[in-house]
This record gives C-alpha cells, structure tokens and sequence, in this order.
C-alpha cells in the first residue's frame, strides 16, 4: 500500500475496463452523501468518473488493491469474475454490482449471470438497484462479520474433475454428441 493512501472502511473496485460505469460511482456517493458518520471509502474507479466524496485511485497494482481489500471491513466490487473471485481470495463476500450492457457499461451480460450465480452460491451479494446496495452497505457495515469467511481457494484438480463429470454425462446424452462436436469446433478454431 502507498504511504499518501490510509486504509479506507469501505473499498470499491470497478476494473480496468474502458467502458465507463458512473452509475456505481453515483450509488456509493449519493449513500455516502446520505450517510450520518460517511466510514472513509476509496474507489478505485478506472475509465469512470472520479469520485468527489470519496477517495480515488484510477489504477493500482493488484497486489496492492487485493491488500486494500483484506484490510477493508466492506469489498465493493464490479460483477466481474475476476473481481469477486480477487475479494474472495482475501476472505471477503463483497457486495457485487454488475455493469449492464443495455447502458454501454460492458459489452454482454456476463456480470449479471455471474454476480447472480455467485450469490446464489453465498460467495457475494448481488446489488442491482441503488436500494439493494445501499442496504448491503448498510447491514454489511452493522455486521461486518457476515462478510468475511475465510480466503477462498481454487481447486483445479477439484474443477476439473467436475468438467470431466460433466463431459461424460453430456457424451452419454442424446444431445451430448452434437453439444461434443460444437464444442470441438470452438476449441479448435483458437
């Protein structure tokens, strides 16, 4: 961590994507805006607007961000894969926000499908609305022990026993040999 940057309460995280997501720096700084005693909150907003209620950092290396979020008591993330999976490595449940296509923020929907699975999973919550975020912050903040667990780690050998699984119960459908084609296909032409 840099010596100019204090540990913030809350830290907010919207990628390094080029596509701008202003609509989560606006929830942070209109809850922050409304907040009585507003914790310190750096967001690390990349291509998005610069935030004037909280601390900004456009970038910052990994390691230092993945730091800032283990020393946090509240992980705001963009629904990307790799930034809920970064805040679980470090043993948060963060609050999930996912960019939208409809609004240019991203180019599919991905991060919806994404955030929402991983919170069904219990390994984020979802906030698609103002509301829903303000009161994940808000309960997250009275409870900060509901969103902490211990670091997820990955598994490969775990992961791809579960592909394995599931490549054989598809080759053994009456779909699996078309589905097993197509998927050749997609492999081979990278």
């Amino acid at each position: 961590m840099t010596n100019d940057l204090e540990q913030p309460t809350i830290v907010v995280s919207l990628g390094t994507d080029h596509h701008k997501f202003d609509r989560l720096v606006d929830w942070i700084e209109e809850w922050l805006s409304l907040a009585k005693h507003p914790p310190a909150c750096l967001i690390q907003h990349g291509a998005s607007r610069q935030p004037v209620l909280a601390a900004a950092r456009d970038r910052m290396p990994r390691p230092e961000l993945l730091l800032l979020y283990e020393n946090a008591t509240v992980v705001v993330v963009q629904g990307g894969p790799g930034s809920i999976l970064d805040a679980r490595s470090v043993g948060h449940i963060p609050i999930a926000v996912p960019r939208r296509p409809e609004l240019h923020e991203v180019v599919d929907g991905h991060q919806i499908a994404f955030t929402r699975t991983m919170a069904k999973a219990g390994e984020a919550i979802a906030a698609e609305s103002p509301q829903e975020l303000f009161r994940a912050l808000d309960a997250a903040l009275l409870h900060p022990e509901s969103v902490r667990t211990p670091p997820r780690t990955s598994h490969p050998e775990i992961a791809g026993q579960k592909l394995q699984d599931e490549l054989e119960h598809l080759a053994g459908s009456h779909t699996g040999p078309i589905a097993l084609r197509r998927l050749r296909q997609v492999m081979t032409r990278h």
